[in-house]
């Protein structure tokens, strides 16, 4: 009950705080507040739901790729990711850090509030960079579970927490570097 009241009085004064700064026609002040105010809006709607969802899509889309290379498998419903090699079981838990919900979450914050777009291009770029971003992370946690699979348990310190982030963020960068600094570009895309 008491979240419920904080999500909500969160979300009142939330509202309340960009028509303060839309009136005063604070752009960057708009913008920065809009943006942090919708992902922490985002991030506070999607527990346990949304962190639930995007766990169970992520695990399958890796799934797929175990299934192709015959090297690991899945259990889609309860996060896991399963490495047999060598007489050995390794155990990979897909949780809330790994589900890609806060990436997301805030690429939608910025995309939401970022004057460049509008309306229909807004919508479009929010699902195209959940999309984006779903990827990546499909990619890093593959990448995972065959390292795993191929140099053992010692080699996920330095598969999960250095190589996997390096291509998951080097792919976000793509995305953000495209959406955000060729805007223009994209909106011409966008319009053909």
């Amino acid at each position: 009950m008491l979240s419920k009241t904080i999500i909500i009085l969160s979300i009142i004064i939330w509202v309340y705080g960009l028509s303060v700064l839309k009136r005063a026609k604070t752009d960057a002040f708009y913008f920065l507040f809009g943006s942090v105010g919708l992902f922490i809006i985002l991030i506070l709607l999607s527990k346990p739901y949304g962190v639930w969802l995007f766990s169970s899509v992520v695990t399958w889309g890796v799934g797929i790729i175990g299934k192709l290379t015959g090297l690991f498998t899945t259990f889609y419903s309860s996060h896991i990711i399963q490495v047999i090699a060598n007489h050995r079981t390794s155990i990979l838990l897909v949780d809330y850090e790994c589900s890609g919900i806060i990436e997301t979450t805030a690429f939608w914050g910025l995309i939401a509030f970022y004057p460049v777009y509008r309306g229909q291009k807004r919508l479009l770029l929010g699902l195209f960079g959940f999309v984006w971003i779903y990827m990546a992370n499909v990619i890093r946690l593959s990448f995972i579970a065959v390292t795993v699979y191929y140099f053992g348990n010692g080699a996920f310190y330095l598969a999960h927490s250095i190589i996997g982030r390096l291509i998951f963020y080097t792919l976000a960068i793509i995305l953000y570097y495209v959406v955000f600094t060729k805007g223009q570009l994209v909106n011409r895309m966008l319009s053909h």
